[in-house]
């Protein structure tokens, strides 16, 4: 198993960091569409969609983030949206996680298909403008929920459960604890720190997410900061409650060794377009 995980990740990092890398967004930005088409896909056969309809929603998927491509919106800003994106995950995320994963498949198919790929959808179009900004950007926002998994992983196993006695969400993923939601962000934290410094070193053009909301307030960036490892851990758990909902482990095996691209991109759906609502405003 680490030998099939070790290898896949040395192969996305081939096709990834050349296109990441490359001075214009839109190699990057196809490669992304790939991506969320096949995250469109997986979320379709979690919620109960054959095959053939599975494609389908992954089509249509690749064909709205298209659209939204071939109009532009890539270059825009456009804060309302964003706003509207980022209360959508705030105030609708809470709702699902407190509705628990019973409630999940009484909502009618057709609904979950739909928020699923406006999910996905936003997803690509923040990855898109992200990259616009510049990769010192995308990069901050990226490293953000990467240093929350890692620091949230070995806290967890380190701490998990010495100071609380209650899991976190029990009933969707029993393993997380609030030790681990609580070094995750002590991890956002320093990173954070870390990133303001390498900008001022290198005095960086492109403005990372910590000195773009840092230069307003510190205050701000320590608010940001926690709010987004929030973020980051909300989007796991939506997703293992959508996997549990559907008895499965892993959202596909598109990816040998760590599953689905779902399962490596969840924390980053809600995480990506906040990003771009705090940039936009």
């Amino acid at each position: 198993m680490l030998k099939q995980r070790v290898i896949t990740a040395l192969l996305l990092l081939v096709v990834l960091l050349p296109t990441l890398f490359y001075r214009e967004a839109w190699p990057f930005t196809l490669l992304a569409l790939v991506f969320i088409a096949a995250a469109a896909w997986e979320w379709a056969r979690a919620n109960g969609c054959g095959q053939v309809m599975a494609v389908v929603v992954g089509l249509v998927c690749c064909l709205g983030c298209s659209v939204l491509w071939w109009a532009g919106c890539l270059q825009q800003t456009m804060p309302r949206l964003w706003l509207m994106v980022g209360s959508f995950w705030v105030l609708g995320g809470a709702w699902v996680l407190k509705a628990g994963v019973t409630a999940w498949n009484d909502h009618a198919r057709w609904i979950r298909l739909v928020m699923g790929v406006l999910a996905l959808s936003m997803t690509w179009l923040a990855i898109g403008q992200a990259k616009v900004i510049g990769v010192n950007f995308l990069l901050s926002v990226l490293a953000l929920v990467w240093v929350a998994d890692i620091a949230a992983y070995f806290s967890g196993r380190a701490w998990g459960g010495r100071f609380s006695q209650s899991k976190l969400a029990a009933s969707i993923s029993p393993g997380k604890s609030w030790e681990g939601v609580w070094g995750g962000m002590a991890g956002v934290l320093l990173l954070a720190w870390a990133w303001r410094y390498a900008d001022r070193v290198t005095e960086s053009t492109v403005p990372s997410l910590y000195t773009h909301v840092g230069n307003k307030s510190l205050l701000l960036l320590l608010i940001t900061c926690l709010f987004m490892s929030a973020m980051s851990v909300m989007g796991d758990l939506i997703e293992s409650l959508v996997k549990r909902s559907a008895g499965i482990k892993d959202s596909s095996g598109l990816l040998p060794g760590h599953g689905g691209v779902l399962d490596r991109v969840d924390a980053l759906l809600p995480t990506l377009p906040l990003a771009m609502m705090l940039y936009s405003l």
